[in-house]
C-alpha cells in the first residue's frame, strides 16, 4: 500500500511534458496569456489566487506595462501542487502558488528536467506550524497521536501535511512508515474516508481541518504548532518566463504585495470574497486568514522560513520523493526586493501579530477582540444568538480554534482554551487543581 502510495505522488509529477513551449511565448508576439496555477480553497495562498483574481490587480498592472503587449491571465486553479509542478515543468503554467513541501518537489523536479524554477515570494506562513492539523472523526475514541500506532491515516504524501505527520509521529516513537498504514488521497478524498469510517485520521492543511471542525465532520488530534517548526506557502516561477518577462513577474509580486495589504487591512470582507469565490464558509476562511487568524501574510522571503525549507528536505530524502535539493539556488528573491522596493527590509522583518480572541457577530463587517478568553465566552453567553463566529488561540501554541470546538480547561480564575485533547491533558497534569470542562460549562462559569 505505500509502494503504492508514492507511485502514485510521483505519477502525478511526471505527467506527460507535452506542448513545452512556455504560455507567454505562445501567440503572435503582441498578444501575451500569462498562465498562473493556484489552489483556490488552499486559503493561505490567496494573495497569490483566489483574493488576487477577485480584486483584478494583476491584470491592472499588466495593463500599465504600456510595453507594446496586450495582456491575458489564464487562471488555473487545482487541489494540491503536484499538478502545478507537472505543468510548469511542461512550460503549461508560468506562476505556481503551493506549501512548502510541494515546493522542494517543485525545485527537484525542475532541475530535473533541465527547467529550473525558483521561490520567489511568500503568501501565507505559520512560524509555529499551525497550517496543518491532524483530526479524527467526532466519535473517535482517539486522543493522541500516540493512539495513531497499526491505525489508517489519510494525507497527500508529499505535503506539508505529510510532513507534519511523520514527524510529529516520530516524536512520539511512532515508525510513520512501519507503524501506521499511511493512505495516500487528496484532500477531499481523505476527508470523504474519514467520514465513511475507512481511515482512522486525516492529517492535512489549510482549510481542511477546520472546515471538517466547523462542520462537525471532525475534531482535532494534533496541533502542528506543537512541532514549534515554521511552515508555509509559496510563489515559484519558471526560471526561463522570469528571465523573459521580469516586468511581468515583477508587476505578479506587486499586485501579490497591494492583495496582502487589503487582506489586512480588511480581514473579513477579504473573507467574505475568499468565501464567494471558493464556496468555502466565510468563518473558516477567517480562522485562518483573519486579523488573528492562524496564517499571516507577507511576501518576504524570511530567512526562517528558508531555513525551515532546508530542514524540510532530510524528510522528503527520507520517504524517497527526491533527492539533495540545493534550497540556496532555490531561493530568488531579487524579483520581490524590485517589485518591493523600499518597503521590503520593513516586511523581511516584520512579526505576526499574537494571537488574540475574537468575536465576529452577524451582520458586522469587522470582529471585537479580547484580552482574554474568558472576557470573549462572557460575551458570547450574553449575545449567543448574534454570533457568527468565535474564536480562541491555544494557550500552550497560539493556534487559533473555534471557541465551541476547543478543549476547556478551568484553572482557579481562568479559563483556557486548547486546539487538542492531549494539550488540555498535558496543562491539567502540570497544574494542580485544573480540570477539563465542556464548552456548557466554561460559558457558564464566565457570565
Amino acid at each position: 500500500m505505500k509502494r503504492t502510495a508514492l507511485a502514485l505522488t510521483a505519477a502525478l509529477l511526471l505527467l506527460p511534458l507535452t506542448g513545452c513551449v512556455g504560455s507567454a511565448e505562445a501567440g503572435d508576439g503582441k498578444n501575451v496569456t500569462i498562465t498562473i496555477g493556484y489552489q483556490s480553497k488552499t486559503i493561505n495562498t490567496v494573495t497569490a489566487g483566489t483574493l488576487l483574481r477577485s480584486l483584478g490587480y494583476f491584470e491592472r498592472d499588466l495593463n500599465a506595462l504600456h510595453d507594446g503587449h496586450t495582456y491575458k491571465v489564464d487562471w488555473q486553479d487545482y487541489a494540491t501542487g503536484a499538478p502545478i509542478t507537472a505543468q510548469m515543468t511542461a512550460g503549461k503554467i508560468d506562476i505556481g502558488s503551493m506549501g512548502d513541501f510541494p515546493l522542494l518537489l517543485n525545485a527537484a523536479r525542475g532541475k530535473q528536467l533541465g527547467r529550473p524554477t525558483h521561490l520567489v515570494s511568500v503568501t501565507g506562513y505559520n512560524l509555529r506550524g499551525g497550517l496543518n492539523t491532524v483530526v479524527t472523526a467526532p466519535d473517535s475514541t482517539l486522543t493522541s497521536l500516540k493512539d495513531l500506532k497499526g491505525k489508517k491515516v489519510s494525507t497527500s504524501i508529499g505535503s506539508a501535511a505529510d510532513g507534519t505527520l511523520v514527524r510529529a509521529l516520530q516524536r512520539v516513537g511512532i515508525d510513520p512508515d512501519k507503524d501506521i498504514s499511511k493512505i495516500n488521497q487528496q484532500p477531499a478524498v481523505g476527508a470523504s474516508a474519514l467520514s465513511s469510517g475507512s481511515v482512522d485520521a486525516l492529517s492535512q492543511f489549510v482549510a481542511w481541518p477546520g472546515l471538517l471542525a466547523y462542520q462537525d465532520k471532525a475534531k482535532a488530534l494534533y496541533d502542528g504548532a506543537q512541532l514549534n517548526l515554521p511552515t508555509f506557502h509559496g510563489v515559484t516561477a519558471r526560471e526561463d518566463f522570469a528571465r523573459r518577462h521580469p516586468a511581468v513577474l515583477e508587476a505578479f509580486l506587486k499586485a501579490q504585495a497591494e492583495a496582502t495589504d487589503y487582506l489586512n487591512a480588511h480581514p473579513v470582507t477579504a473573507a467574505e470574497k475568499v468565501a464567494q469565490a471558493t464556496g468555502l464558509p466565510a468563518e473558516v476562511v477567517y480562522l485562518y486568514n483573519g486579523a488573528h487568524g492562524i496564517a499571516t501574510f507577507d511576501p518576504a522571503v524570511k530567512p526562517q522560513l528558508v531555513s525551515a525549507l532546508k530542514q524540510d528536505v532530510s524528510v522528503l530524502k527520507a520517504a524517497k520523493l527526491t533527492g539533495d535539493i540545493d534550497v540556496d539556488s532555490f531561493v530568488d528573491d531579487q524579483y520581490v526586493k524590485k517589485a518591493l522596493g523600499t518597503s521590503y527590509t520593513k516586511r523581511l522583518t516584520a512579526t505576526p501579530v499574537p494571537a488574540t480572541s475574537e468575536v465576529w457577530a452577524k451582520g458586522s463587517d469587522k470582529t471585537v477582540s479580547f484580552t482574554s478568553a474568558r472576557e470573549l465566552l462572557a460575551y458570547v453567553a450574553q449575545h449567543q444568538d448574534r454570533i457568527r463566529g468565535a474564536y480562541v488561540p491555544d494557550a500552550t501554541t497560539g493556534t487559533l480554534w473555534f471557541a465551541e470546538k476547543a478543549v476547556w480547561v478551568t484553572d482557579g480564575e481562568q479559563l483556557l482554551p486548547f486546539v487538542t485533547p492531549a494539550t488540555a491533558q498535558a496543562y491539567v497534569t502540570a497544574h494542580g487543581g485544573a480540570r477539563i470542562v465542556s464548552y456548557r460549562e466554561a460559558l457558564g462559569r464566565a457570565s
